[in-house]
Order: structure tokens, then C-alpha cells, then sequence
């Protein structure tokens, strides 16, 4: 193991899930919507929307597949064209295919790294699109109240990949889909869940994940699959609970730790343009020019492991190269081959964020020294919104 790992899941203690473990032995319940599971399931609309009586909610097996049903859930004719982020995790193009859909590939905002209701709208104008799926890149909350009025506006249906953002990502207007895999900020190992203030369409959700059968057991009427969470999940969902406020303040400490460090010792490098929130892993854009790979190589000989995420993006991928575009993918393909993962987990320590902070600077400045000359100086002068961005001060906002 690297001396500072990227990821190390803190889920709960196998006594603090014991006693949901004992209730299920005692009920002899196991899965299909058992009792743990509606318990976890209230538990987590109190979480997400204290006093909100028309938010309803529903668990799965995980974000995934809980994104392949959503999309079934809209009732968008077979192969509808749903658009999705250049920059993303691949699970969010691969659940538009298996959903019998197909994606078509945006760009995203050079300083949120979302796709946003005005790309989309630009999209929307060039070719047909059915279906939106912005995602909530590396935990910036989507504006849920502005796809909103953009939906009814354009009469196209949005679904949010949120699958990583559980805690900064508001709910209601338009459906939500959350991750809660071991890496998660939230985890349980693996499961998922989908938020909307439209009671039928969660029902809909509901029926598609137990085969498509309903409550009486009848004739299915659409198929569905499996895609339940078990009782045994949803006993690691109550027991990880009660610890999120804690694990919530540890994770922005070390967010403010690292973004002191950074402006110390690499005050070069970008970060998202978001709202505060709390991060599941701690995502930075190297400077225009330096290779993201060779400061990941440096870093790794000093014992830091790091991650390229969304490197290559997902429209580079030889699953999604049939894939339509809806106009140039410049900001996706710049930002992602400039984007590195540094360690973030609840057992890093301030003094190994120092380090890590301190190896990146060091290895930003060798390799600009390697590579200075008037042609790369001249990067730095393009305007912020260019498919080469300016070098921000990691002292913005996070």
C-alpha cells in the first residue's frame, strides 16, 4: 500500500451494524422491501428533506442501475437520444445504452465542469434531444430549480446523476439519483437511491426494481428487473447514519486543510467553481501545459497515489466512439487531461495533506521548468473560457 493512499471507505464497525443484522434473523426478511430497507429509506428522506412531505424516495441495489430504471421510469420512446456530459464517469453513458437509449455527448462549463440548462439548451438547438442527464461532477450540486424551469420550458424531460454528491446535492424539482458504493461520502458497500417529488414516478421505480411487479402481485405490466437493496444493505445504511454529521465535519477539514496547502505550495492548480460542499474525493486541473500523467508518476515514486479520473473522457472510450456530439468537446477534453486525484479519506492526517500539497508543487515546478518556452507562456493569456484555461489560484472557492 502507498504510503498515503488515494481511498480508504470508512463504513461502520461490524458491532454498530450487529444489532440490524439481529432484527433480520429475528424477522426472517431478507430482501424485497423488507423493513430495514422502508426504515433506511425514511431515515435518509429526513437526511435529505427535513419536513418535506412531497419528497418521495427510493433505494435500489445501486446508482447504476437506479439510473437505468429512472430513465425507463420517463417512458422516452426506445432509443431516445438522451444528452450527457463529456466529462463523467462512464456508468452514466452505459446506463443511457442499457436503458435502450442513446447518448449524445456535450461539453461541459469550463469553471463548474457541469453541463449546465445553457449548454443544454445549445445542444438543443443543434440536434434532437429527448432527455437530459446532467451530472453533479466530482459533488457540484446541480440547480435543480433551474433545470427545472428549463425542462418545462423545452417540455424535455432531466434526471441528475448524483451519484457522488450525497450532501450537497438539493432535492425536489427534478429527479436525483445518489450512489451509495463504499467509496461514497455515505457508504454501505454497495446501493442507491432515487429522489423526486413526483410520487407516482418513484412508484414506477419501485415496481421496475422488484421485475415490474406491483404491490398486488399481479400481471407485470412492463419489465423491469432486479433491483432492490437487501435488508443487509440497508442494515449498514442505519448503522452508517448516525455517524455522517461526524464524518461531514472531518471531510471539510481536510477540504479547508488542502485548500491552504494548495495555495501554499501549488497555487497554480484549478479547482471546481462550486458552492461549499462535502466532497468525496478532492479533484484538481493541473496548469495548461503540464502533464498530468508525469506529476502522477512523481507523485507515486514519493508514496502519494493519486487517480485520473474521467481521463479519457467519456466520449474517447471505445464503448461510446458511435456516439453523437452536440457541437465541440473542447472544455471536456482539455479539463480532463489535466485532471488528478489527490488522497482524500477519513484517515488522512494534516500533516500528510502538507506533504502531498508540497510533492504536487514541487512537481508542477520541475515540469514547467522542463517545458518553459514563449510558446507555453503564451497559454497563460487565452481568456478563462477558451478550451486552454487560465491558472486559477487554488485559494477559489472549492
Amino acid at each position: 500500500m502507498p504510503a498515503i493512499p488515494l481511498m480508504i471507505p470508512d463504513l461502520p464497525p461490524a458491532a454498530a451494524v450487529l444489532p440490524y443484522l439481529e432484527r433480520i434473523d429475528a424477522a426472517k426478511w431478507y430482501t424485497n422491501f423488507g423493513p430495514l430497507v422502508k426504515e433506511f429509506e425514511a431515515q435518509l428522506l429526513v437526511q435529505l428533506a427535513p419536513g418535506r412531505e412531497d419528497i418521495r424516495l427510493v433505494t435500489t441495489s445501486n446508482a447504476t442501475v437506479a439510473i437505468e430504471m429512472a430513465l425507463q421510469a420517463l417512458h422516452l420512446p426506445r432509443g431516445a437520444r438522451v444528452l450527457v456530459p463529456g466529462l463523467t464517469f462512464v456508468a452514466t453513458g452505459t446506463s443511457v445504452i442499457r436503458a435502450g437509449h442513446e447518448p449524445v455527448m456535450s461539453d461541459v462549463d469550463a469553471d463548474s465542469w457541469l453541463l449546465t440548462p445553457a449548454i443544454a439548451s445549445r445542444a438543443l438547438a443543434a440536434t434532437r434531444i429527448d432527455a437530459v442527464l446532467p451530472v453533479a461532477t466530482f459533488g457540484c450540486p446541480q440547480d435543480v430549480d433551474q433545470w427545472r424551469a428549463w425542462s418545462e420550458q423545452t417540455g424535455v424531460p432531466v434526471l441528475i446523476d448524483a451519484a457522488g454528491a450525497f450532501g450537497n446535492q438539493p432535492v425536489g424539482p427534478v429527479p436525483v439519483v445518489f450512489s451509495l458504493h463504499a467509496t461514497k461520502s455515505l457508504g454501505i458497500g454497495e446501493g442507491g437511491f432515487v429522489v423526486s417529488d413526483d410520487a407516482d414516478f418513484i412508484e414506477r421505480i419501485r415496481r421496475l426494481s422488484n421485475f415490474g411487479i406491483g404491490a398486488n402481485h399481479g400481471e407485470v405490466d412492463e419489465a423491469g428487473t432486479n433491483g432492490k437493496m437487501s435488508e443487509y444493505h440497508a442494515a449498514v445504511g442505519l448503522a452508517a447514519l448516525p455517524r455522517w454529521q461526524a464524518k461531514r465535519e472531518v471531510r471539510l477539514s481536510l477540504q479547508a486543510g488542502y485548500r491552504l496547502a494548495l495555495q501554499q505550495h501549488a497555487p497554480t492548480v484549478m479547482w471546481q467553481d462550486k458552492p461549499e460542499g462535502i466532497p468525496t474525493i478532492l479533484v484538481v486541473a493541473m496548469p495548461s501545459g503540464v502533464d498530468a500523467g508525469a506529476i502522477a508518476s512523481r507523485l507515486a515514486t514519493r508514496g502519494i497515489e493519486t487517480r485520473r479520473w474521467y481521463c479519457p473522457p467519456l466520449f474517447e472510450h471505445r464503448a461510446f466512439a458511435g456516439c453523437d456530439a452536440a457541437g465541440p468537446l473542447d472544455v471536456s477534453r482539455d479539463i480532463a487531461g489535466r485532471l488528478l486525484g489527490l488522497p482524500f479519506h477519513l484517515h488522512l492526517q494534516i500533516d500528510d495533506v502538507s506533504t502531498v500539497c508540497s510533492e504536487l508543487g514541487a512537481a508542477i515546478d520541475d515540469e514547467q521548468s522542463h517545458h518553459t518556452s514563449p510558446a507555453a507562456l503564451d497559454f497563460v493569456s487565452l481568456p478563462a473560457k477558451t478550451a486552454v484555461h487560465r491558472p486559477r489560484r487554488a485559494a477559489r472557492r472549492g
